[in-house]
């Protein structure tokens, strides 16, 4: 099972109203697992950038402005995620930033079906919340302290780990359901027909405890119970 965990960085809140992607991290999951494949790259928007959007990630116009285009990346992007699941922190944002580019460039959208969103998850676990990204590092004790801020790449690790233990942590498959218990059946109508044992248990009298229950026997005379045949 192969499972793609993806989060985005942009210039603002809304690609309707112009806001563009600037960086995409995707880290790739076999079975559950990290398996160290990531994709990352930082995208030029073709437009300015605003001072809220740069406090948030710290990527300025200028580091931008000789990054691809997202229409030169999307084919790489596409076969790394392939069909595979993508698991997304509240999913609906970066989802409508993705599809308003893959619109941009003639591509078809990535269907919502695909998508697993990690916030739905979490608020449904702990409906108290909080469930930001940072809480949930901090409700399954995951370092966090290199996320002094928002980086898509770093965002995608850290989430990974999170959504591993969601899921129940890494070792989600110990086999513990495949463990079958001996089926006991209980005779409350019937009794046993043979309660003998297949072999006798072993005396514990001692030598001279059988010697002198021979002796107490003796003195008890030929008209004892002991001595009668049943």
């Amino acid at each position: 099972m192969r499972e793609i965990i993806l989060d985005t960085e942009t210039t603002g809140l809304n690609p309707a109203q112009g806001d563009r992607l600037v960086e995409i991290g995707a880290v790739e999951l076999i079975h559950r697992m990290p398996t160290g494949k990531v994709f990352h790259v930082y995208l030029n928007p073709e437009r300015d950038m605003p001072k809220e959007a740069e406090a948030v990630h710290g990527l300025s116009a200028t580091f931008l402005a000789d990054k691809p285009y997202f229409a030169a990346k999307a084919d790489e992007f596409l076969a790394f995620i392939s069909d595979s699941k993508l698991v997304i922190h509240n999913a609906s944002f970066d989802m409508s930033f993705i599809n308003a580019e893959l619109g941009y460039c003639g591509k078809l959208a990535i269907p919502a079906d695909q998508v697993i969103d990690t916030l739905a998850m979490a608020r449904r676990s702990h409906p108290a919340g909080p469930n930001s990204l940072d809480a949930l590092c901090r409700r399954y004790g995951i370092d966090n302290s290199k996320r002094t801020k928002h980086g898509a790449l770093l965002d995608a690790e850290l989430l990974a780990e999170v959504y591993l233990e969601m899921m129940g942590g890494r070792q989600t498959n110990l086999g513990l359901a495949e463990i079958k218990k001996p089926v006991v059946q209980l005779h409350t109508n019937s009794r046993p027909t043979n309660l003998q044992r297949p072999n006798p248990l072993p005396s514990r009298l001692s030598a001279q405890e059988k010697a002198a229950h021979h002796v107490a026997l003796k003195e008890l005379g030929e008209a004892a119970l002991w001595m009668k045949e049943s």
